[in-house]
């Protein structure tokens, strides 16, 4: 058996996935296990999570892949600050200590946090002290250790996993080493680069340049931004083509670096920046502003018109019928339905975990694949609306037992309810018919920044307060930021104008013409619009009458599946409100310890952990009140 470890870290949302003969046996974010929301540091715990899982430690692995490849990454910084020298030289003294501690020797790095988790191992296997295993025992076996380039980790994430034996693979985001935007052509086990941008030219941090402009925090806020973009107008298209970038017919893009600081500088825009779009940056927290929501709109139209032109492109020079997504920018699930809907291409596959800690997977795969040369397996029977990926459905994290949940009760005191199987769907689509709010702990933690009904806060898309009720009382989030929909996936197409899966949620469409209300008001502007009734499922239909669907699939998610199926028998309607198990400035939850100290600090109504069903009006106040008292990290 090949064992493969795949790590990313040190920039944003460390995760490490280990690989066994191919097949994904788990994955996970470090933020999950340490609490600290997109936490960089080395993945300690959640490597030792995928050792677990897989049952074997480091010195069984043949081999340890790490997702970019530092050296090139401090090339194009050093090329950068020597470009725009003496404007970076404070940036370049802030930025150098950890390269030189760190990053430069990320080889040497890796090696010893791997030797001390080898230490560790062997010191509980033997009940002894670290420094004396230390002594005692002969020098660590380390596995071959291997370095991916960052783009080619995000397109080994999108294609290995994926139903697909050819297809062509756009990576779009930030910046890896040099590349920004890159197309792939993938066959079999080989990836082939066939086109790429290089920094500073990059879509993804145009966007975050907005994302920072309007007061929200780079890397974690965009999808702020493309929340609050449908409230809009898209006033700005022309200011930000007339000043910003070029595009050509391909896709193909260049900005204009004299309106930006984020080469060298501390922050992502500069005054010319400012003067063009009339002010200084906002503050973080500030107010939203009709402005703001007309820069998201515009920056947005902007961004959806590029990627469908490199999608049109990449379709021209591959001819595939098959597309698959990755990076940063994969998670605009906008953008995405417009290319499922408009693009070229017959069926689309997106990494649920699109990000840098996709990359860690990436990584594995690709070694799985091009270092031990392995083929890639066919994938037959594919219609459009099975997932006959790899993925597992994202649910690669960890999970816990009956007697666990229920001994960490016990251990605190804490009132709970043992609820048969039989009842307890039937049970909670009731409660949820009645209003109530529900957290939702079941099963293998998801993978990636999504929720997909394992760690998820349930509630009823047919309210119309539940979406401010949900925002300010239980995310304690802003009152913009829209719900999405978690519906049966035979039943998807009754309720939104799709006719694929989508069981990453990361496919936008509209809700069917049927379900809309046309209000009787005159019609709301901007942030007014979030209190007019759209739908019959007002909770769920975004103010531009869009939703991101995540349609749930009987073999991936049987548990999430049979909730759904007992809340239709009981309404008619095969669909629920979705959103992530966390509050505002915290990853969401990954124990059932961190599922319980968020239930106490919110309103929700009911926790069900498994079959254990926790009722908040039996919590003792004295624990509510301890818990609410924990001052969670905002972002």
């Amino acid at each position: 058996m090949t064992k493969i470890l795949g790590i990313s870290a040190y920039y944003h949302d460390s995760a490490a996935s280990i690989v066994v003969d191919g097949n994904i046996i788990a994955a996970a974010q470090e933020e999950r296990f340490s609490r600290i929301k997109h936490d960089p540091s080395f993945p300690k715990q959640a490597i030792e999570y995928c050792l677990q899982a897989a049952n074997c430690d480091v010195e069984a692995l043949d081999a340890v892949i790490f997702y970019d490849k530092p050296l090139l990454k401090f090339e194009r910084l050093l090329e950068t600050y020597l470009a725009t020298a003496p404007k970076g030289f404070m940036s370049f003294l802030r930025a150098m200590p950890i390269w030189l501690k760190e990053k430069l020797y990320l080889k040497v790095v890796l090696r010893q946090e791997l030797r001390t988790l080898i230490h560790q191992y062997r010191s509980v296997l033997n009940n002894t002290s670290i420094e004396v295993e230390r002594k005692a025992e002969k020098k660590p076996k380390l596995p071959q250790l291997l370095f991916s380039e960052h783009h080619q980790s995000h397109a080994a994430s999108a294609y290995y996993p994926s139903p697909y034996t050819k297809a062509v693979v756009l990576c779009l985001d930030g910046v890896g080493e040099w590349a920004t935007s890159s197309v792939w052509l993938a066959q079999g086990a080989s990836l082939q680069p066939l086109c790429e941008i290089q920094f500073p030219h990059s879509l993804g941090l145009l966007y975050s340049a907005f994302t920072y402009y309007c007061g929200f925090k780079v890397n974690s806020g965009e999808y702020k931004l493309m929340g609050l973009a449908p409230y809009g107008e898209p006033k700005y298209v022309d200011l930000i083509y007339k000043h910003l970038i070029k595009v050509a017919d391909d896709g193909s893009f260049q900005l204009d670096m004299d309106y930006f600081d984020y080469p060298a500088g501390s922050t992502m825009t500069n005054d010319a920046f400012h003067q063009v779009f009339g002010g200084e940056p906002k503050t973080a927290n500030s107010d939203v502003t009709q402005k703001d929501m007309d820069l998201a709109r515009s920056i947005q139209v902007v961004t959806e018109d590029i990627v469908l032109k490199i999608a049109h492109h990449a379709h021209k020079i591959t001819d595939c019928e098959n597309l698959c997504l990755a990076g940063g920018v994969a998670l605009n699930c906008v953008a995405n339905g417009r290319i499922q809907r408009e693009g070229p291409f017959k069926s689309i596959w997106i990494q649920p975990a699109a990000g840098d800690a996709g990359g860690s997977l990436g990584a594995a795969l690709l070694a799985w694949h091009q270092y031990f040369e392995q083929a890639k397996d066919a994938t037959n029977g594919l219609n459009a609306f099975e997932t006959q990926d790899k993925m597992q459905g994202a649910y690669l994290g960890p999970e816990y037992s009956e007697q666990q949940i229920v001994d960490y009760l016990q251990s605190q005191s804490i009132p709970y309810q043992a609820v048969s199987e039989a009842e307890l769907y039937k049970q909670t689509a009731e409660m949820i018919n009645q209003g109530d709010v529900i957290g939702w702990f079941q099963g293998r933690m998801e993978f990636g920044p999504r929720a997909l009904g394992n760690r998820s806060i349930i509630g009823d898309p047919r309210n119309q307060n539940m979406q401010s009720v949900m925002n300010l009382k239980i995310k304690q989030r802003e009152s913009f930021r829209p719900f999405a929909p978690a519906v049966l996936a035979e039943d998807v197409s009754e309720y939104f104008a799709i006719d694929c899966a989508s069981p990453y949620m990361l496919l936008v469409a509209q809700v069917q013409d049927n379900l809309h209300i046309q209000s009787e008001k005159h019609p709301a502007f901007g942030i007014d619009r979030l209190n007019q009734a759209r739908s019959s499922l007002p909770a769920i239909t975004h103010v531009d009458y869009s939703a991101r669907v995540q349609t749930v699939h009987q073999n991936t998610n049987p548990e999430f599946y049979a909730l759904l199926q007992a809340f239709k028998e009981i309404t008619g309607i095969g669909v629920l409100i979705n959103t992530s198990f966390n509050v505002r400035g915290e990853p969401p939850v990954c124990s059932p310890q961190d599922a319980v100290r968020c239930f106490l600090a919110t309103e929700m109504d009911y926790l069900v952990m498994n079959n254990i069903m926790l009722d908040k009006t039996q919590m003792c106040q004295e624990q509510i009140q301890k818990a609410k008292s924990v001052t969670f990290e905002r972002d």
